[in-house]
Formats: C-alpha cells, sequence, structure tokens
C-alpha cells in the first residue's frame, strides 16, 4: 500500500478522535445525566472512542470504493442530477397538486428516491458512452491534432510495437485499456512458464512505450461490459476512443473488419517492410548451423527468412556474401538458396 495514504489514512484518525473529544470537552452538558460531574472523563473516552469509530468507518468506506474512478464519479453527479431534475417536475405537475397531504408527501419521497436511483445506476453503467455530457471522456472531434491508437495485450506481447514507435513509424497517442494491463500482471505472476513469460514480455513492451520521450502513453480504465470477452471491449473502447487498433490477433482482426472498426494489422505492416529478395541478388548473411545436405550452411535473414547455401561449411559461424539461386515460399514465410561468392569483410 502506499506510504502516503496510510499517513493519511492515520491521520484521520487521529483528528477524528481528537474532534470526539474536542466536543466531549467544549460540550460538557451533552453527557448522559449519571455522568455529570465526576463522570467527565468516561464522557469524553465515550466521544474519543465515537470519534476514532467515525474515522474506521470513513476509511472503510474509503476501501470499498477502491477502483472508484473519477470518470465514475462524473457519472455519478451527472445521474444525480438529471434524476433529481425529472423527479422535481414530477413532484410539482398537476398529479400532486390534489389528495390526502401525508400520501402526496410519501409519493413525492419515492418518486425522489426511484428517479435519482435509476438515473445513476443507467450513468454508472453507461459512463464510457458520454462524449460531451461527462468529463474525461474524449471528444469527438474533426479536429483532432494526434490520432490515436489502441494497443491490445497481442500487440504488446509480440513487441515489435516498441521497435516501430523507436523508428517514429508511429507516433500517435497510444492507449492501453486497464483490463490489458491487469491481465499482464497477472499472467506474470502465472506458475506456468510460457504464462509467465507472455506477461513479461508485455510488460516490458510497455515500459519501453512509456521511456520514449516523443510518445503519449495513456491507461485507459474501463469498466463497461465485465460480461464480454476481451475482444468486445476492445473492440468498445477504440469505438468510443474514436482510434484505431493496432494488434497482432488474427481473430480480432477479422471482428474488427465485421465492425467497421479501424485498425492496423503488425503482421502485414511487417511483411510490407520485409526486403523482397530477387534471383541473383547479393546478400549478406550470418552462417550459423550445418544444413541437411553435405557442405550446406544456413543463415536467417533479419525477416526470419532462412537461407540455404551451398559450399560453405568452411565459413561457419562468419558473414558471407551470397548470390541468390532460388526462392521457395513456405508456410512460414520463404526459403532462400544461394551461391557463396566468398566472406564479407
Amino acid at each position: 500500500m502506499n506510504q502516503s495514504l496510510i499517513a493519511i489514512r492515520a491521520l484521520a484518525l487521529i483528528f477524528c478522535a481528537l474532534g470526539g473529544f474536542a466536543v466531549a470537552y467544549t460540550y460538557p452538558d451533552m453527557a448522559p445525566e449519571d455522568w455529570q460531574g465526576s463522570g467527565q472523563a468516561k464522557w469524553q473516552l465515550l466521544a474519543t472512542v465515537f470519534g476514532l469509530l467515525i474515522g474506521a468507518l470513513l476509511i472503510l468506506i474509503d476501501v470499498l470504493l477502491k477502483g472508484f474512478s473519477l470518470r465514475a464519479l462524473s457519472a455519478l453527479t451527472f445521474g444525480l442530477f438529471i434524476g433529481l431534475l425529472a423527479a422535481h417536475f414530477i413532484a410539482v405537475s398537476p398529479l400532486f397538486e390534489s389528495g390526502d397531504p401525508q400520501s402526496i408527501y410519501v409519493s413525492r419521497v419515492f418518486v425522489y428516491i426511484g428517479f435519482t436511483y435509476l438515473a445513476t445506476v443507467i450513468a454508472l453503467r453507461g459512463k464510457d458512452e458520454f462524449n460531451i455530457v461527462i468529463p474525461y471522456v474524449r471528444f469527438a472531434s474533426e479536429k483532432v491534432e494526434v490520432p490515436l491508437i489502441l494497443l491490445d495485450g497481442s500487440s504488446l506481447v509480440d513487441g515489435r510495437v516498441a521497435k516501430l514507435c523507436k523508428a517514429r513509424l508511429l507516433s500517435d497517442e497510444v492507449t492501453i485499456p486497464k483490463f490489458v494491463v491487469d491481465e499482464l500482471h497477472e499472467q506474470a505472476s502465472s506458475n506456468e512458464n510460457n504464462e509467465s513469460n507472455r506477461g513479461k514480455r508485455g510488460l516490458k513492451t510497455l515500459n519501453e512505450l512509456k521511456q520514449l520521450e516523443h510518445l503519449t502513453v495513456h491507461v485507459y480504465d474501463s469498466e463497461v461490459g465485465r460480461n464480454q470477452s476481451a475482444e468486445d471491449k476492445v473492440l468498445f473502447i477504440v469505438s468510443s476512443l474514436k482510434g484505431r487498433l493496432l494488434t497482432t490477433s488474427e481473430s480480432l482482426i477479422r471482428k474488427a473488419k465485421s465492425s467497421s472498426v479501424p485498425y492496423v494489422d503488425i503482421l502485414s505492416l511487417s511483411k510490407a517492410l520485409t526486403h523482397e529478395v530477387t534471383v541473383g541478388e547479393a546478400l549478406t548473411v550470418k552462417l550459423v548451423k550445418l544444413g541437411k545436405e553435405d557442405g550446406q550452411s544456413v543463415g536467417y535473414l533479419e525477416d526470419g527468412s532462412m537461407v540455404v547455401v551451398n559450399d560453405s561449411v568452411d565459413y561457419l559461424e562468419s558473414n558471407v556474401l551470397v548470390e541468390v539461386e532460388s526462392i521457395i515460399p513456405t508456410s512460414g514465410g520463404r526459403m532462400v538458396f544461394g551461391k557463396l561468392l566468398g566472406e564479407d569483410k
């Protein structure tokens, strides 16, 4: 827990206790009749304990309200205002002009309670859908100078988004849903190695993005649609913020297409930036292991494409110059076969 928060809560308890003691000391006549005079010490002790209990109650309410965001408070305030306004117009309408005064009074009380409750609940459920009436939500404007792009968990775990941002290919305002960050933290603390590594990679990418000076990174807190899938939540937030989605998830891309949500596909972007290798071209590649056939060695291009070089075993662990002889497409990308031209010095 934040130490400053602990100090504030401790001070609140002390002030509440002192407040109870001050009330008992200033107004001794408020003590029970049996405690008048000689029983003042008991009255002051009781008032002090009562003050401590009030302070503990306030701290309990504070703990229960953990996660109640400023945006939710805005929605609550808006709901209360609309509910009270609607109840007032109904209470002063001709419906309550005649009848038993007691029944009219009770009816008005129920109208005020009912309308304020319904309005606040509706406002809290749909607080992310307000673009103008509730603050702290991005306005839909045609003059947005900095486009917003939203990252999902797959793009953070992939890690290439950090390289794209470092190269200033993506200089937008970057937003990550809070539930995505929470999922990465859960995965990072998992007992399963694969799950833990996935979460740690995603959090590492997030930290790298936050350290880029030219990039603005926000964690967007949204509580709508708790029963929805993570993909549906992501699509809803992208639509609400009028931004673009950046993902490596093929299923999420399909959903974005069907929902007409703007998106950037990292996989397609990576392929577009991949250097096109042509037959007859000379490449520099480092040979890292032996091939399947005698005399062959294998190296890899930056995009992961395998390069098989004939008569090159003597140059293992060296950078060599290779002439491309043929290119074979595979399910994992492409395989390049080349002729050794010599060592690249």
